[in-house]
């Protein structure tokens, strides 16, 4: 079992639900270390039901990392505070407590097309497409 610390999961102005920091992190520090418990082959994703899919992350050529909590509710965010580093978010900047953990989806490889829902002043509207 992975232990998680420094976050919560609860409502987002994002996307319903997101993880949230109980704690400074700074710049460089890992947020969350992903588990990497769960893998589903590319052959399998079919039997995986519809819901669940948009939780799928490429792990490598031939398979998915199914997210569990917390990772599952790192939001997109066109002003995102985390990079994804080796299956890790890392912080790319100071990250204050009570503040919304976020990732750039279109950087991290989740290969995902979706229209945002930031808020930023700064968002890119769609994402996903090049």
């Amino acid at each position: 079992m992975i232990e998680i610390t420094g976050v919560e999961v609860r409502p987002s102005l994002i996307n319903r639900n997101g993880v949230f920091a109980l704690r400074a992190f700074q710049v460089g520090e890992i947020v969350l270390k992903w588990d990497l418990s769960i893998c589903i082959p590319k052959s399998e994703v079919n039997k995986v039901p519809d819901p669940e899919r948009a939780y799928l992350h490429p792990c490598d050529e031939d398979s998915f990392i199914q997210m569990q909590m917390p990772f599952r509710y790192v939001n997109h965010s066109c002003v995102h505070n985390t990079e994804v580093r080796e299956f890790c978010d890392i912080a790319i900047r100071y990250i204050e407590i009570g503040e919304e953990i976020t990732s750039n989806y279109e950087s991290d490889g989740a290969g995902q097309t979706f229209m945002c829902g930031c808020g930023s002043a700064k968002c890119r509207g769609m994402i996903g497409l090049k």
